[in-house]
This record gives C-alpha cells, structure tokens and sequence, in this order.
C-alpha cells in the first residue's frame, strides 16, 4: 500500500499541510513514515479519510479560482468489481466522483483504494457557477 508525504495526501484532500498536521495532533489521522523517512499518511487511511470529507456538508466551499479543464486528481476510494464491470469512486478534494468501466481496465490500472488516480470527465454539458 502506497504512503503519501503528508504534502500530498492535504493537496488531495483540499486540506492545507498544517491542517493535516493538526488532524494528526488531534489523533484524527495516524501519520506514518515514507519509505523516504518523511512524515506520511497511509493510502488506506487517506482514502477513508477523503470518503469521510466528502460526506460534508459545505465541504466544496474553495477559494479556487481556476478551470480545472476537466480532470480532478484524487484518491480511489472504493472498487467494486462483478465478472464485467467494475465501479470505482474517487475523492477529488471535497468532491465524490462515481465511474464505471470495465473490469478488465480497472485490473489494468491497478486500482485500488489509497491509489491515486485523474477523473478525466468528458460532457456534452457543463454548468459553470460563480458565487
């Protein structure tokens, strides 16, 4: 299982790095170390984390003033795979993407919880909203 400098794993959060120092102060996560030796965070762990952040309630409030171009990095944080198909959810900062595809790409991708991966969305629609 990957472990994710805690650099990374706040950015796929939508956190600040201080804000996760603080969250594992307060014992909300449990750091570990890379195999660096720098401060970390378990995929697993993260990857409850994210689906637990994106059950929040105002959680996609960003500062961002950015077009993402359609692709949001973030963490797979469930896969679930029949003989065909396989659906797989990903937690891109405070937000919750669903994707379905065949299991035989997500076998190729190697996906699985804690593992990073791009949702790549494309749209015939795509509403734009500023505050």
């Amino acid at each position: 299982m990957p472990v994710y400098r805690l650099s990374e794993a706040a950015a796929l959060l939508g956190v600040s790095d201080d804000t996760l120092r603080r969250w594992a102060d307060q014992g909300r996560v449990t750091p570990t170390t890379t195999p660096a030796g720098a401060a970390g965070i378990d995929g697993r762990e993260l990857a409850a984390l994210a689906a637990d952040r994106a059950h929040l309630e105002g959680a996609a409030t960003s500062p961002t003033t950015t077009s993402a171009r359609n692709r949001l990095r973030g963490i797979v944080t469930d896969v679930t795979r029949d003989t065909v198909m396989a659906q797989v959810e990903l937690c891109c900062g405070p937000y919750r993407v669903v994707s379905l595809m065949s299991r035989e790409a997500a076998d190729a991708l190697g996906l699985q919880p804690g593992v990073v991966a791009d949702a790549v969305v494309k749209a015939t629609t795509v509403v734009v909203e500023t505050p």
